[in-house]
């Protein structure tokens, strides 16, 4: 075991996060031993169960970090049209689905049924909905109506994504293709989300 280095509480727990995902990313979650997770960190066992009791408490923190970092890249900007916005912020996404493959089956397969780990999940695409329905300016009746579009886009994206990291039986530009045209005809009938056409000038 290597030299335990002095940390504050913050920046031991960070250590130990950063260290998780890296395992976590690198192996598939039945293969990682929290005994390899404080090796790692150059702590004791009894350290690292201070801060995470169990494996799943550790990987139930490092995906909400994840999450947060996800939801922190991919601010919507309100210059851009809405299918621009959401299509930069699907490829944040896929990125880091193929960095971290292993942590992103684990969420969705291994630790399907996890009650915390489900909640992260649902918590990040509540946040994606909301943001997409303010881009698009939508209120009242439009607005209700396409949030629960959005509900079920974002979940076909999700297992879309699982699908792809699986199998690889098609290319990441054909996830990303269907992911937007599921999109575009899901709000299709509740929003344009096509930048309006250019106003040619008038005659002097």
């Amino acid at each position: 075991m290597t030299a335990r280095r002095r940390l504050d509480p913050a920046e031991r727990r960070g250590q130990l996060l950063d260290v998780g995902a890296r395992l976590f990313a690198d192996r598939p979650y039945d293969e990682v031993r929290m005994e390899h997770v404080a090796e790692r960190a150059g702590v004791s066992r009894a350290l690292l169960y201070k801060y995470f009791p169990a494996k799943r408490d550790l990987f139930a923190a490092v995906y909400r970090q994840a999450a947060d970092q996800l939801l922190a890249q991919t601010r919507l900007d309100p210059a851009l049209p809405v299918l621009d916005q959401v299509s930069a912020g699907l490829d944040a996404h896929i990125d880091y689905f193929l960095a971290n493959r292993n942590t992103v089956l684990a969420a969705n397969r291994t630790l399907a049924g996890d009650p915390v780990i489900q909640a992260v999940i649902t918590d990040e695409l509540a946040a994606l909905r909301e943001r997409i329905v303010d881009a698009a300016g939508l209120t009242e009746h439009a607005r209700a109506l396409a949030s629960a579009a959005l509900a079920g886009w974002l979940v076909s994206v999700r297992v879309l994504c699982t699908e792809w990291l699986t199998s690889r039986a098609f290319s990441r530009t054909e996830l990303r293709d269907v992911c937007l045209g599921a999109l575009t005809g899901a709000l299709s009938a509740v929003a344009d989300l096509d930048p309006p056409p250019a106003t040619a000038p008038s005659p002097p």
